[in-house]
């Protein structure tokens, strides 16, 4: 069906129908329950109840939060179009991270599968589930890059590497928006979050303190949103935190000069939930109405659930302290964004009822969990215990054995009890007396009930599957923590199993990269799942009995110790580095109690098979601006069955005009490999790779040597040098 589109002539048009008062109030983002039609209607308690919101305000409020279901969705849209004068639709938005109804791993553990296509493919699910289902936009991805594991949102993430995450940020937003989202009821608008530098919060603490050079913010923290924009994410949402001393909703610097003017960003720019008026307590703004002014001065449009915008700015336009034009502005690219995704056109687009029944959780997204959650888990350590042979007795013992809370954060409408939980697994592959299963404790806690139940079922076990983790309140927003290893009594119970003298498998379920000490040293074989998603606990189950083989690879290094964090693999070198030639032993940068590296690299994940690398060669000693480096290596599956190798290529500038990390990933290739096959991996290196930004933040590169490095990880590789002509 033809969508009858706008022209911006005629939005322009809408927007000088209204009165200031209707523009300013299309700036406002409530939640569902201040709306009619809405099943919790009029349940406004607590901080909502002290907005100030009247009833003209709901009436011609531009947008909502938190609304779904095809039917409620429906219901609020009718009885809004009813009480708005001039039919202007709701924008209806909501949280849709790794999933709506099928869950998919967190991001994080997508990340993991350096798989852009399987990203994609799984937004792709999670906007038809959404659209169906009445969401308009969703607030994905969060693309913020983070080195230190104690900060929650790290499962939001999908790690630590500025170019990988760039490339994944572009991954998502294809998924969710597809090509035409005016056309293509089946999508949804991507807001990208949270700009700008969230993941550098200071300590690893949730709504903290960023600070940081320009240089550092554009070379790390900047490329993966800038990369989702480039490939046409509708929206952006502002960070809680500070940058260069000034809140970022607040922040003109960022949000005007560099989004708006240098990048050309002419979408949609919200707050994140009660950003503006948080400026009060951050100390930049006196009271409300000057917290709407930095706001809308800093290009804001839309503000969520805080009532600055609706209490203040006509007031300050009528005072002259705000332009009525960036008013204008802010309702003509909201206006823009409803015509785009049809709204006026059909302001209950692609919400259908009975579509719906059928497309949440079918049996085809339901396989694309599977497959996306076997591509995710990483293989941390095996010392021959995996796989698991179907005649063995296992006894399955930890807090995760029938646990549906594998979800993870953000899961939105996925339910822990429809969850595949991890005996449930077991059991579609042997049969259920194969499997001894006991709690053993809880995540935090235990009684002698549980921990006898599982001395017993392992006193009987050819082999102990070791189910622990962190609960999902551990991770996401507000889910920091200072001591990131494993719950006390979970790892009490891998030492009180340990004198059994049984093979022992630890399959962890967590959000975050962990300590795991008292694990990692303790057990003979780790399987990183991550929070794996709806079907979770069959693809676990499959990688453990090797119906699967493990590809997985870490984005994000796991600390030797929390003292180390922030730990990352694209360091600086010191003018003290520890092993050069000519150092003293003491006086070098380093820690007297622990090792500098990380316990597992960036990149890092082992297989059921093995993979050799040959001699890396390249096409020539030198490089110019013209004619690019190619770099040759051949791979051979030296096992004896299928297996996915990730082989990644990094570089070093060996002397910048600034420092330069010690290695840098530029690219990557995912191969399939039979038993005894061989493949030659050809990567292009060009000069515009080797560009980085300055002292004075040209984006240019160096003349002279350069080390390129090709292997499984970025600790285990081979180096070449090279050098670039200009």
């Amino acid at each position: 069906m033809e969508v009858i589109q706008l022209t911006e002539q005629q939005l322009i048009s809408l927007m000088k129908q209204m009165s200031l008062e209707e523009k300013i109030a299309q700036l406002l983002q409530l939640a569902t329950p201040f709306f009619e039609g809405a099943k919790s209607e009029g349940r406004i308690t607590g901080p909502m109840a002290s907005m100030g919101i009247t009833e003209n305000m709901v009436r011609n409020t531009g947008s909502i939060l938190g609304l779904t279901g095809a039917e409620e969705v429906i219901s609020v849209q009718q009885a809004h179009m009813r009480n708005n004068r001039l039919g202007i639709p709701l924008l209806i938005m909501a949280d849709i991270i790794h999933g709506y109804k099928t869950i998919f791993p967190i991001p994080l553990a997508l990340g993991c599968s350096w798989d852009a296509e399987l990203a994609e493919k799984c937004a792709a699910i999670a906007a038809k589930e959404a659209a169906v289902s009445g969401v308009h936009v969703t607030f994905a991805p969060m693309v913020d890059l983070v080195r230190d594991p104690r900060w929650g949102r790290v499962m939001e993430s999908t790690g630590e590497d500025p170019y990988l995450n760039g490339e994944f940020a572009r991954a998502f937003v294809r998924g969710f928006q597809g090509r035409d989202l005016s056309g293509d009821s089946d999508r949804v608008a991507a807001c990208v979050k949270h700009f700008a530098a969230y993941g550098a919060a200071e300590g690893g603490r949730d709504y903290n303190t960023v600070d940081m050079s320009e240089r550092q913010l554009r070379e790390y923290y900047l490329p993966a949103y800038k990369a989702a924009l480039e490939e046409g994410c509708e929206m952006v949402m502002t960070s809680f935190n500070t940058v260069d001393g000034v809140p970022a909703t607040g922040n003109k610097r960022l949000m005007r000069d560099l989004l708006r003017n240098e990048w050309g960003f002419d979408g949609v720019l919200i707050s994140d939930w009660g950003a503006v008026k948080e400026m009060i307590p951050h100390g930049v703004a006196a009271d409300e109405a000057e917290a709407a002014s930095k706001a809308i001065h800093a290009g804001v449009d839309i503000e969520m659930m805080t009532s600055c915008y609706v209490n203040h700015l006509q007031q300050l336009v009528e005072s002259g302290l705000v332009d009525e034009a960036l008013i204008d502005e802010a309702v003509l690219r909201i206006l823009k964004l409803k015509q785009k995704l049809g709204l006026f056109d059909n302001p209950l687009r692609g919400a259908n009822v009975e579509s719906e029944r059928e497309i949440l959780f079918c049996g085809e997204h339901r396989q694309a969990a599977r497959e996306a959650a076997v591509k995710s888990c990483v293989l941390l350590k095996n010392e021959g215990v995996l796989p698991l042979a179907k005649e063995q007795k296992i006894a399955l013992v930890g807090p995760f054995a029938q646990n549906g809370d594998i979800l993870g954060p953000w899961s939105w409408l996925g339910s822990q009890e429809e969850a595949v939980q991890l005996y449930e697994g077991f059991t579609r592959i042997v049969e259920p007396l194969q499997v001894a299963v006991a709690e053993g404790c809880g995540i935090e806690s235990a009684s002698e009930e549980q921990w006898k139940a599982a001395l017993e079922a392992a006193q009987n076990a050819d082999v102990i599957v070791l189910a622990l983790g962190e609960h999902s309140d551990m991770s996401g927003e507000a889910g920091c923590r200072a001591d990131i290893r494993l719950p006390e009594i979970q790892r009490q119970l891998i030492a009180a199993l340990k004198p059994l003298n049984k093979p022992m498998v630890a399959v962890l379920f967590n959000g975050r990269p962990l300590d795991l000490h008292g694990i990692h040293d303790q057990v003979g074989a780790v399987l990183e799942a991550w929070y794996p998603g709806s079907e979770g606990g069959t693809a676990v189950a499959e990688l453990l009995y090797g119906l699967a083989n493990p590809s997985g690879k870490l984005t994000m290094s796991f600390p030797y110790a929390v003292g180390q964090v922030p730990v990352y693999y694209n360091y600086f070198n010191t003018g003290r580095p520890q092993g050069a030639p000519d150092a003293q032993v003491r006086y070098v940068s380093q820690y007297l109690d622990i090792p500098n590296e990380p316990l597992l690299p960036f990149g890092f994940g082992l297989s059921y098979t093995s993979f050799s690398y040959g001699e890396i060669s390249l096409s020539s000693e030198q490089m110019t601006v013209e004619q690019p480096l190619h770099i040759k290596v051949r791979v051979t599956n030296t096992g004896n069955q299928p297996g996915e190798e990730i082989v990644q290529l990094y570089v070093r500038d060996m002397a910048g005009e600034v420092v330069r990390p010690v290695k840098e990933l530029k690219t990557y290739r995912r191969i399939k490999l039979m038993p005894g096959e061989s493949h030659e991996i050809s990567f292009s290196l060009t000069e515009r790779q080797l560009r980085y930004h300055h002292a004075d933040l040209q984006y240019i590169s160096d003349a002279g040597e350069f080390a390129v490095y090709v292997g499984p990880n970025s600790r285990d590789v081979q180096e070449l040098r090279f050098t670039l002509m200009k």
